[in-house]
């Protein structure tokens, strides 16, 4: 019995330490505003939904906007429609394109990519056993792989999105196994950074982190809860990311964390573009834009991943609202 209470009081004493060490840790890491860096993630798919030229929204991006690094999913179910038959139009467009004005790609492959409804998978896969899914997963993988590696613009290569968040979107079960042999793939095909994200509110970060060459996560501030039927705020602070990035830290070590994904879009109870402007400002607002980009100042990250390039391009085209475009391009034409 004592043994026990000596063993309980030990464990209460490390994650006290690991608490106030987490703490202390947060002084002085607060970069000056000169000194982040800001991305987009850009999705084919989102651009679709929205009916919008796709194109013409990604070279808006980089020619008005001046976006310099970009998150780019190669989404399975969009290479490669038929079994066996690839086709890389698209993106060897995308990647060509951001090459020709020196941007860099993060390219994500796997199943499970941004986006609802989070896996992609073509549809010919989706009746087929586990194992024969996996299989046939990491096939694509590795010809993703080898298409781009020679690519220079290419700096990394995103592995699954947020794959310890299993309980969201319509998914298959997650299976830390399979992640592993998807990562060893990437690894033993090119020597590029492996990133692995997980959810900045809902997860741990530290299976992920100790997986990752680079970390990534997410912010979000203001969502619409289906659980609770109505929109939320989180009551968080900034310095709740920067407690959790260095704790983090004393069980991973990546080389490089990063916001992958930063709110800069409404969440709304239904998509936005069949919600009104009333619904959407509840969720992402010129004013929540604005304090978003405040927020995240202190919160110990200088990297950050916007989430809404396409919706911005929707407000300015579609809504006759440019507010969110000038907003985003007053941030990269200074970065």
């Amino acid at each position: 019995m004592l043994s026990k209470i000596r063993k309980i009081r030990n464990w209460v004493f490390v994650i006290s330490l690991l608490l106030l060490a987490g703490v202390a840790l947060t002084i002085g890491l607060t970069p000056r505003p000169d000194q982040i860096k800001y991305g987009v993630t850009f999705s084919i798919k989102q651009a679709r939904d929205l009916e919008l030229d796709w194109q013409q929204v990604y070279l808006a991006m980089l020619d008005d906007l001046k976006v310099r690094d970009i998150r780019l999913p190669a989404y399975w179910s969009e290479i490669e429609g038929e079994e066996g038959v690839y086709d890389w139009t698209n993106i060897d467009w995308l990647v060509d394109e951001a090459g020709k004005r020196d941007a860099r790609i993060i390219m994500a492959v796997g199943g499970r990519l941004p986006r609802w409804p989070e896996c992609h998978f073509p549809e010919w896969v989706k009746p087929l056993p586990t194992k024969e899914r996996q299989d046939l997963t990491l096939n694509y993988i590795k010809a993703t792989i080898e298409r781009y590696k020679d690519k220079k613009n290419i700096v990394a290569w995103q592995v699954e999105n947020e794959p310890f968040l299993p309980n969201f979107g319509e998914c298959p079960t997650f299976d830390q196994d399979f992640l592993d042999n998807e990562i060893s793939l990437i690894r033993v095909i090119d020597k590029r950074p492996v990133v692995v994200t997980d959810s900045g509110e809902l997860s741990l970060w530290y299976k992920a982190a100790n997986r990752a060459d680079i970390f990534g996560t997410s912010i979000y501030r203001d969502t619409y809860s289906q659980a609770l039927n109505r929109y939320i705020h989180y009551p968080i602070s900034p310095t709740f990311f920067k407690v959790k990035k260095n704790l983090a830290k004393f069980f991973a070590s990546p080389k490089k964390w990063v916001v992958i994904e930063l709110q800069a879009e409404p969440w709304c109870k239904d998509s936005y573009q069949l919600v009104g402007q009333s619904d959407r400002d509840k969720s992402m607002s010129p004013e929540k834009f604005k304090n978003m980009l405040s927020f995240i100042q202190t919160t110990g990250f200088d990297e950050f991943y916007l989430w809404g390039v396409e919706w911005w391009y929707w407000e300015k085209t579609k809504q006759n609202r440019p507010i969110f475009w000038e907003m985003a391009k007053e941030i990269y034409v200074k970065n």
